[in-house]
């Protein structure tokens, strides 16, 4: 019994438990994504207030400053700089006496509290129940993704007041308690953003009736109260404008992402387009107010806020990128009964949210009413389409889960297998794959731009250094074979065509057409591929950043011709006919042979003929031969490249464990109605067949 008494606790006899060890993590997680969120937001403040005047809060300097539309004589709207209504202006009247410099910085910060507390209400508003683990981070996740994103970034910028509409609608809709101020509050955003009147329908059909009527009360009376103090004001906006139709940039701008904006960027103008707008955004009103009803209902009502935002969004006659914030919460929203189709849309919203839209779809002529219209395509989808699963359906908490092969062991102890990255057995969700891949490919074009400052002219002196250390070493080595293999094939027209033709055509073609067999017909061998081809991609960035280098065609004093891109005009900063595309010095590694040994490794990996496996490997061989002849690449480069491809190989050996070869399933849950039930041992999947 003394050693009983004197023991300590008898629970922490044994070290901590998991339960212990699990909170712990998560106290670390949510400590980590608060810093994260900070981080971002210090970042953001410092960008706005380190940029010279004139140049940052243009907006702000537009309405409040020396000359602005707020402090002079006359009217708000005689100059179409000011958007808002009447009722904004006499709102932002008196901050007309304020210091320029003090409200710059109030401003800035005043806006950072803005975007805190709305990450911090959206986090509240989760459906429940919500799990513990989400509720905690739920609110530094929610904030971080406000920071990052275009139309917070935008409000930053320009000194904007978006984010205060957006912010009164979900204090009345999930603060406060009481129905007239709750009323009041959503009445009043509406008298500075009149769409937001969509909210008073959305009250009235969920029985909050009351508050509807407040809304509608409040909007009236701040309007009236604007039209008293100017008259003139008012008649102009409301009339004369029809609500604020032709203030601001030009309607048809691509900042503009309305439905009325995209009519008029295809060409449509006049009764006919005014007709469709009015049409079919009253079809996007009905529909949207109708699913959101159907949210509020079901008990999502942060999701049904979300899509009468994006509703708002689609029939505002002007829509500017900093008001499009109500597309970000409709993530909330559960889309997909299968687990490798949940994240479909989060990503989705989130990349079209945060990155600007040429990164999102390639540079092509047919494409482009999808790129200048990515906002508003979403607004649309979520308004109208997008099936989000009720509460109620067995998949909303339960997906249908993947197939995953049998864990095997660590590599090393210390370098634990990524959870990411499991073998899974089933085929990934294509539309994911072909957005990330797309926005992978456009941040890779990025860094390698980057990597010299953004001009190739800046960066010209050191490649030319780091191209006669390469010279010299392969004179050392006697591989300096570039001049003449390069003038050897120039003799022969034939043979410098077929070179030409196979640089420019198969460093795409091979390695998509690759992916797009194995993701079709080989689903285990497609991840595993994919993840060894982007280790390599991530390891030839290292490259690019460290060790600029100019390709034998860039330095004149060798005397290689480019026989792809023709004579280059050394007289102009950037020179060359692609020059402007891309960075012409990211030749070490050279990637055009890195992926191609890459593409010849898998072939001769997985084909079932032999004739095949020869195949492949002949594409890596004629592609070190196109990048030489043609003045593109050093010997030393394709050196690189395979080190790099045999880099991305190893990570995913280390991270994932070996090629699934032969795989067995591990068990599923019994989410899926077609799924085995407990006890049913599972399948075995051998990854060789035709799955």
């Amino acid at each position: 019994m003394a050693n009983a008494e004197h023991s300590g606790p008898p629970a922490n006899a044994f070290g901590p438990t998991p339960a212990d060890t699990a909170r712990a993590r998560l106290r670390v997680a949510r400590l980590g994504l608060w810093l994260v969120a900070a981080v971002l937001a210090v970042r953001q403040a410092a960008v706005v207030l380190g940029t010279p005047r004139g140049e940052r809060l243009t907006d702000l300097e537009t309405w409040v400053g020396p000359n602005g539309v707020l402090h002079v004589n006359g009217s708000l709207y005689d100059s179409t700089r000011f958007t808002g209504t009447p009722f904004t202006g006499l709102v932002l009247k008196p901050l007309t006496r304020a210091a320029e410099q003090a409200l710059g910085w109030g401003w800035t910060f005043g806006t950072l509290l803005l975007v805190a507390a709305l990450g911090l209400v959206m986090a509240r508003a989760l459906p429940q129940p919500v799990g513990r683990r989400t509720a905690l981070l739920a609110a530094p996740v929610a904030i971080s993704l406000l920071m990052l994103s275009l139309p917070v970034r935008n409000i930053f910028w320009l000194g904007q007041t978006s984010i205060v509409p957006v912010l009164m609608v979900l204090l009345g809709c999930f603060v406060v308690r009481d129905w007239r101020a709750a009323g009041a509050l959503i009445g009043l955003a509406a008298a500075l953003q009149p769409t937001v009147l969509l909210f008073a329908a959305l009250l009235w059909f969920t029985g909050r009736r009351r508050a509807a009527a407040a809304t509608g009360a409040a909007f009236t009376a701040g309007t009236a109260l604007a039209w008293a103090a100017m008259p003139h004001d008012s008649f102009t906006y409301w009339v004369h404008h029809m609500a604020g139709v032709g203030l601001g940039g030009e309607a048809d701008a691509l900042a503009n992402q309305s439905l009325h904006g995209a009519l008029l960027r295809l060409g449509l103008s006049g009764p006919l387009e005014i007709g469709l707008f009015l049409s079919l955004g009253a079809a996007v009103a009905v529909l949207g107010l109708r699913r959101a009803v159907r949210y509020a209902r079901d008990g999502q009502l942060l999701l049904a806020v979300a899509v009468t935002g994006c509703a708002a969004v689609v029939v505002s006659p002007t829509t500017w990128q900093h008001q499009l914030l109500w597309v970000l919460p409709t993530v909330v929203g559960r889309v997909g009964r299968r687990a490798s189709n949940r994240y479909v849309w989060p990503v989705a919203v989130i990349l079209v949210m945060t990155l600007p839209a040429q990164m999102m779809l390639p540079h092509m002529a047919v494409l482009y009413p999808l790129r200048d219209n990515a906002v508003l395509l979403s607004a649309v989808a979520a308004a109208t389409a997008l099936p989000f699963l009720p509460r109620t359906s067995p998949y909303y908490r339960a997906p249908v889960p993947a197939e995953y092969a049998q864990p095997v062991p660590t590599r090393w102890k210390h370098v634990p297998l990524l959870p990411f990255l499991k073998r899974v057995l089933t085929r990934p969700n294509l539309l994911l794959e072909l957005l990330l891949m797309r926005v992978t490919y456009a941040a890779y074009q990025q860094v390698r731009l980057a990597a010299t400052g953004g001009t190739n002219s800046g960066g010209r002196p050191r490649a030319e250094e780091h191209g006669r250390q390469i010279l010299d070493i392969e004179r050392f080595l006697h591989i300096d074979i570039e001049h003449w293999a390069n003038h050897a094939v120039v003799k022969f027209e034939w043979l410098r065509n077929f070179f030409d033709f196979y640089y420019e055509s198969f460093h795409f073609v091979v390695p998509l057409s690759v992916l797009g067999i194995l993701y079709w017909r080989r689903p285990v061998d497609y991840r595993w591929a994919r993840s060894s081809l982007g280790f390599a991609t991530l390891l030839a960035l290292v490259g690019f950043w460290l060790y600029p280098l100019a390709p034998p065609r860039l330095m004149p004093e060798l005397g290689v011709m480019d026989t792809v891109h023709g004579v280059q005009d050394f007289s102009k900063p950037d020179y060359g006919t692609l020059t402007s595309l891309t960075n012409q010095y990211a030749a070490m590694p050279s990637l055009h042979f890195g992926w191609a040994l890459w593409c010849g490794l898998v072939i001769a990996l997985v084909a079932p003929r032999w004739w095949m496996k020869a195949l492949g490997l002949l594409h890596p061989l004629l592609t070190v031969s196109s990048i030489v002849a043609t003045g593109n690449h050093w010997v030393l480069d394709a050196a690189g490249g395979a080190a790099v491809v045999g880099g991305g190989f190893g990570l995913s050996y280390l991270f994932m464990g070996p090629r699934a070869r032969f795989a067995t399933a591990t068990a599923v849950t019994a989410a899926d109605p077609a799924s085995p039930k407990p006890g049913t041992p599972a399948r075995k999947e051998p990854t060789r067949s035709s799955r």
